[in-house]
């Protein structure tokens, strides 16, 4: 693909197909998303790489936990609900994919279904958490970086022809994640990404989300309006 196709193309794929990804293909990409820019090389991500047995388990685990009101565990610091315009636009997309899927405001049960859904990493065959190193966590850059390498990667799997949705209901049990995937003491557990073959048959993998134009997001400073 153009770069400019995987950039315009790529959107946040929450159907999958069963299909196994092959490691050799995963590691490439991974080899890929480590090319991104990181504060001064520091390259403070790890990445751990989950399917089969061990992430059924996580998703069993994280699912019955929230379920039962168990208290989210999340590592990463969660900060305040989003208001204002922030707000309005987390609202647009959620409306765009309950109307991809049918989904009534009034229709409880799927509601619920549909975030449950989430916990279990959208049923992906594959899940991809990322960690940074728990000396590094009082730094912002690191938290900047692992969102770049996170970026980096569904830009990368997408131009592999895989599709990827980063998310934290995946791991809101942290414990839970710890356990199965053997997450070392010295990493705090940051995002989450389901990977996969796309399933194009799955309604919402068509919503893409809107963006803002750039004159409203971006402001020009010492150019000639002319040019």
């Amino acid at each position: 693909m153009q770069y400019d196709d995987v950039i315009f193309g790529r959107r946040s794929i929450r159907g999958y197909k069963a299909d196994a990804v092959p490691r050799a293909l995963i590691e490439d990409i991974l080899k890929l998303a480590m090319r991104a820019p990181s504060s001064m090389n520091t390259q403070p991500y790890h990445f751990y790489v989950i399917t089969g047995d061990a992430l059924d388990r996580i998703r069993k685990g994280n699912t019955e936990r929230m379920a039962a009101g168990v208290p989210q565990s999340r590592e990463f610091r969660t900060g305040e609900a989003f208001a204002g315009a922030h707000r309005e636009r987390q609202i647009g997309v959620a409306k765009q994919l309950f109307s991809a899927m049918g989904i009534a405001r009034e229709d409880q049960d799927a509601r619920q279904n549909w975030v449950m859904r989430g916990f279990r990493q959208f049923d992906a065959p594959v899940c991809v958490i990322i960690t940074y190193d728990r000396e590094l966590a009082g730094s912002d850059d690191t938290a900047f970086d692992c969102g770049a390498v996170a970026t980096a990667l569904v830009n990368a799997a997408w131009s592999r022809g895989l599709g990827a949705v980063i998310n934290s209901q995946g791991i809101m049990q942290s414990p839970v994640v710890r356990e199965h995937a053997g997450i070392a003491d010295d990493q705090v557990i940051m995002k989450s990404i389901a990977l996969g073959w796309p399933d194009h048959d799955f309604p919402a993998n068509a919503v893409i989300s809107e963006r803002r134009p750039v004159e409203e997001a971006a402001m020009f400073v010492g150019f000639d309006d002319a040019c």
